[in-house]
């Protein structure tokens, strides 16, 4: 259940979270914070330190965090909604407010492609994007921030409709390759149009995911030069190794891993990523609700595959989640910085995980418990209804 915190003089808000164990910020070259305090005022992080020093008068809501960890709120990169927190594909309820459980406070659409008689005509292609975008920027499930209106391009379209769409705030391209447009050079002239009005696109990369998509392969993918490669590791389907370096070598775009893709080839793209020094290009999404079902944990789980099975330290991992995808995506949140939005997850150790630590137990592939999601400084949930049970949970203490 979503709680708001008692508003102040004229509206202002104040969050206090004290007694912090452990601050990840979500930055990959700085993951961990010498700090046990963050304020935030009016929903935006103002300080960041420790009790002693940190100006607590006046807050309107305190969080005593008991121990436990805070980490920025996660982000799903890669979504594709439909109509309000329901998706037809799975005829599925709250998928969104599920998630949110699963501590995915932004998600990123990829295309809204399974709306029912989705149109494939010009005027409609726009009226559809243009529609989502509004409808999800003034209906927030549970606070989640969902970044909708994701257009797939169809042959048909010119310069001028991506001209329109970004003057009507639409801000996203949906996954090339799941409409008409499946070659390199027709796909490059669009993402250049998108590009030239501030919109950024992603490409499908790997083997068709629903009936009417294709594959696209390494040629494909880097004759478009998308802003991001969507599921590098296939959505199902991925591509064979060589490809995948290929595409890893050949463009310096994002790489998106997701839940819902080849799981072996989501750990070669991270190593190839390590080896060239690269580890800020990657940026994680579930590619849900989709084909395989909804996964509320899905991003958790892609954290505690990728820092257990790819040997990478949890800190970094949970960046992959959160700071790698707001500054590849330009969003505010995603980050425990002064004046980003204040989005962040209180979680710790599950009961009873082989681990000491909430860091040890995600490399030994345990998710955490999640005590707490709080959006733009206000409590969105308590204790999660889909993870394992934390052991120290953070309490309202105002």
């Amino acid at each position: 259940m979503a709680h708001d915190a008692p508003a102040g003089p004229k509206g202002h808000t104040k969050l206090v979270i004290r007694n912090i164990g452990l601050i990840i910020s979500g930055d990959l070259d700085r993951p961990i914070l010498d700090a046990d305090t963050i304020v935030a005022e009016n929903g935006r992080i103002s300080a960041i330190g420790r009790l002693k020093d940190a100006d607590t008068e006046g807050a309107t809501t305190t969080i005593d965090a008991n121990g436990a960890t805070v980490t920025p709120g996660l982000i799903d990169s890669h979504v594709h909604p439909v109509a309000g927190d329901w998706t037809p594909r799975q005829s599925q309820m709250n998928w969104i407010d599920s998630s949110l459980h699963g501590g995915v406070t932004t998600m990123i659409s990829a295309g809204e492609v399974h709306y029912p008689g989705r149109p494939r005509d010009v005027i409609g292609i726009k009226a559809l994007a243009i529609t989502a975008q509004r409808t999800f920027s003034a209906f927030r499930p549970g606070g989640v921030k969902l970044h909708a209106g994701a257009p797939v391009i169809e042959h048909e379209m010119e310069e001028n409709d991506f001209k329109e769409l970004a003057a009507a705030g639409v801000k996203l391209l949906g996954e090339i390759g799941l409409g008409g447009v499946k070659d390199g050079p027709t796909a490059n002239k669009m993402v250049n149009w998108a590009r030239k009005y501030g919109i950024q696109s992603t490409i499908h990369t790997g083997g068709p995911s629903i009936a009417g998509s294709g594959l696209i392969d390494k040629d494909v993918v880097l004759e478009t030069d998308a802003d991001v490669v969507g599921h590098i590791n296939g959505g199902h389907t991925a591509l064979p190794d060589g490809q995948i370096r290929c595409i890893c070598e050949g463009c310096k775009r994002g790489l998106e891993l997701v839940h819902n893709g080849n799981e072996r080839s989501a750990l070669f793209t991270l190593r190839t990523a390590r080896e060239m020094g690269e580890l800020n290009r990657v940026i994680l999404g579930t590619d849900g609700p989709a084909g395989s079902g909804v996964q509320p944990l899905g991003i958790l789980r892609m954290v505690a595959l990728l820092s257990s099975m790819g040997e990478l330290p949890a800190e970094q991992a949970f960046c992959l989640a959160t700071g790698n995808t707001a500054r590849m995506r330009g969003l505010d949140c995603g980050l425990i910085e002064v004046g980003r939005s204040a989005d962040f997850v209180i979680m710790d150790t599950a009961q009873h995980s082989a681990g000491k630590t909430l860091l040890e137990s995600v490399q030994l592939g345990d998710l955490p418990g999640i005590g707490m999601t709080i959006i733009d400084g206000l409590v969105r949930t308590e204790r999660s209804r889909n993870t394992p049970p934390a052991t120290r949970v953070p309490t309202i203490v105002k």
